[in-house]
């Protein structure tokens, strides 16, 4: 169940984030401003849809984070700029190993450490996330 106080604390954290009062921020995720007056004071819990907007509107928010603070925000898990270079990576030994796609994802992270040889630099984590807020942590 969402602790309303807590998560009202959180919403607000957004709203301030992003430099938006509560009127703006109402208009970017297509809500009434009474909508986010009423959640921020307490008076009505969030419903889903309202979640969902927030979520789809501002992707650095967390389902979790939002929802009952686990996680952080703004998202640090990875930046957009690590991502680009983790899949410029992949795609690097993909391509020179067209088998590695049938590969474990374990498999591949060994095999890629094991090519950096003296270079002393190794993988420590890989994040991958999905659509829908989840995301799964690979870490060696």
């Amino acid at each position: 169940m969402i602790n309303t106080d807590e998560f009202t604390i959180r919403l607000q954290k957004v709203i301030d984030y992003y430099g938006e009062n509560a009127s703006s921020f109402a208009e970017k995720i297509g809500v009434q401003r009474s909508s986010i007056s009423h959640v921020l004071s307490g008076r009505n819990k969030p419903s889903l849809e309202f979640i969902l907007k927030i979520l789809s509107t501002y992707p650095d928010v967390e389902l979790y984070w939002l929802l009952n603070g686990k996680g952080s925000f703004p998202s640090d898990e990875i930046s957009n700029k690590e991502t680009k270079v983790i899949e410029n990576k992949i795609s690097e030994t993909t391509a020179s190993n067209p088998d590695i796609e049938n590969k474990p994802l374990e498999m591949i992270l060994e095999s890629k450490n094991e090519n950096q040889g003296s270079k002393n630099k190794t993988i420590e984590r890989i994040v991958i996330f999905y659509s829908d807020g989840t995301f799964k942590n690979y870490s060696n």
